[in-house]
C-alpha cells in the first residue's frame, strides 16, 4: 500500500474507517435507538461517541492526528448522516406497521395521518 498516492491512501482509510465501520455502527445505534422509541437527541449523543471512536481508530491504526478538529467535524458528520438515516427508516416502518391504521408511508423517510373516512 506504500506505492499509492498519499491522496489514494488517506481517502482508502477514510472510506474504511469513517464511511464502513463508523457508518455501520451509527446506523445501528440509530436504528436501535428508535427500536427503543428513544428521542433522537440520544441518538445523536451515541453517534458522536462513535464519532470519537473513529477518529481514534485512525490515530491508533493510521497514524493520524487524534487530535484534529476539522477530521473529527467530518467523521461527525458523517456518521451523524448515516445514523440519522437508519433512525429515520426504523421510525417509519415502526409508525407505518404498529400504527397502520393511523398513518401511511409515502417515502422512505416520510410517512402522514391517512384520511379517516367516517361510516354514516
Amino acid at each position: 500500500m506504500t506505492d499509492l498516492p498519499h491522496d489514494l491512501r488517506t481517502l482508502g482509510i477514510f472510506l474504511l474507517i469513517t464511511v464502513l465501520l463508523g457508518g455501520g455502527a451509527g446506523w445501528m445505534a440509530g436504528s436501535g435507538m428508535a427500536r427503543g422509541w428513544r428521542p433522537f437527541w440520544h441518538c445523536a449523543l451515541a453517534l458522536l461517541l462513535i464519532a470519537a471512536a473513529a477518529r481514534f481508530l485512525h490515530y491508533a491504526l493510521f497514524e493520524q492526528p487524534l487530535l484534529s478538529l476539522p477530521a473529527y467535524l467530518l467523521d461527525a458528520a458523517v456518521i451523524l448522516l448515516i445514523g440519522g438515516l437508519g433512525y429515520r427508516v426504523t421510525r417509519v416502518r415502526q409508525m407505518t406497521t404498529q400504527y397502520r391504521w393511523l398513518y401511511e408511508r409515502t417515502g422512505p423517510l416520510t410517512w402522514r395521518s391517512r384520511e379517516i373516512t367516517s361510516q354514516p
